[in-house]
């Protein structure tokens, strides 16, 4: 059976759309942007136009009909002007790029901010409330002069019942020697 013999297929073929990323020129503009604020940029560009000039420069004195660009090198100044009508967008983009990443995280920031406030607050009233109720509790020293006068109150009891246990004992002595005496004598 050909191909044509086949039944046309009626359902629309939908065109494979790669997705694009939205950030993707954004990103673009910042490396543009960053590049173009580096050193190596300046010197880039520096090479370029002393070598542009050098070789229009020589061309004119040895080979006049080769030299592109003889002097006042509008040619390089209609790429100057191109280079700059580019590169002014693209730096405003990046930095509007970065005034919104800014503005997020000084959002961010302030929020942090009232949460430490709320935390501490919170942390006072705590400490506070901790405070008043330790007021309440017994502290170290009010529990030491405590224990302090009950082993006072401890020792005199103890001496006191040493001395009656003595005093008895004595007269326990007393009765026995009389005993022994009643006995012997």
């Amino acid at each position: 059976m050909a191909d044509f013999d086949k039944p046309l297929d009626t359902t629309t073929r939908r065109l494979r759309r790669r997705r694009s990323d939205p950030d993707a020129f954004g990103r673009f503009a910042e490396s543009t942007a960053r590049f173009m604020g580096s050193p190596r940029f300046i010197l880039y560009m520096t090479i370029f136009v002393v070598v542009w000039i050098t070789t229009n420069v020589v061309l004119l004195q040895f080979a006049q009909k080769y030299a592109w660009d003889p002097y006042p090198f509008i040619l390089l100044n209609l790429a100057f002007s191109t280079q700059a009508s580019y590169s002014a967008p693209l730096i405003l983009l990046a930095q509007n790029r970065q005034d919104d990443r800014d503005r997020v995280t000084a959002e961010q920031d302030r929020q942090r901010a009232e949460r430490n406030l709320s935390d501490t607050e919170y942390l006072t009233r705590e400490i506070a409330g901790l405070r008043m109720s330790l007021g309440e509790v017994a502290t170290r020293d009010f529990v030491r002069s405590e224990l302090r006068d009950v082993l006072a109150e401890f020792e005199r009891d103890r001496e006191e019942r040493l001395a009656q246990r003595d005093q008895r004992i004595a007269e326990l002595q007393a009765e026995l020697d009389a005993m022994r005496n009643q006995r012997d004598g």
